[in-house]
């Protein structure tokens, strides 16, 4: 019997390797990431997880650590473009989380922030507070254009 051995460093450079010895992408190892981030959340995310799946938030589907490159997502409603994080003390005056948030914004994405006291003692008012920004449309949506015609479609007859 022969032993497969995986790839020497040089093939991935240390970047983690498949099963089957690829070497695992950017996006590859952000959804992995993901994965064990739905595995191991914090008390908050599990209280706010437990609000918003099954559609609960009038039939509004949600996914929890979601990957929207660069940046894994606590919650979003893709439907609504709305991202839901839960913060801890450490996020408390983050430039990061502030690039973050433009950068989401700028993919046409509203964010809402809640602190984790906040979504384990007071559920009732979080919920209230998401339904309203459900409720709201994004500013950028009133700037997108309608989709074009379809070839053919809105087009006058040529008049020459």
């Amino acid at each position: 019997m022969t032993r497969e051995f995986p790839p020497s460093p040089l093939a991935g450079e240390g970047q983690p390797a498949r099963s089957d010895g690829r070497v695992r992408g950017r996006r590859e190892v952000m959804q992995t990431r993901a994965k064990a981030m739905r595995h191991e959340a914090t008390p908050a995310e599990a209280a706010m997880w437990r609000l918003l799946r099954d559609r609960r938030l009038e039939g509004y589907k949600f996914r929890r650590q979601q990957t929207i490159d660069p940046y894994i997502v606590d919650f979003v409603c893709l439907a609504r473009r709305l991202i839901v994080e839960v913060d801890g003390g450490q996020h408390s005056e983050s430039r990061s989380d502030e690039r973050r948030d433009a950068f989401l914004m700028s993919e046409g994405f509203s964010v809402v922030r809640f602190w984790n006291n906040d979504v384990l003692t007071n559920p009732a008012g979080v919920f209230d507070a998401i339904m309203a920004a459900l409720a709201t449309p994004h500013p950028s949506a009133a700037l997108r254009l309608p989709p074009s015609p379809a070839r053919g479609e809105g087009q006058g007859e040529h008049h020459g």
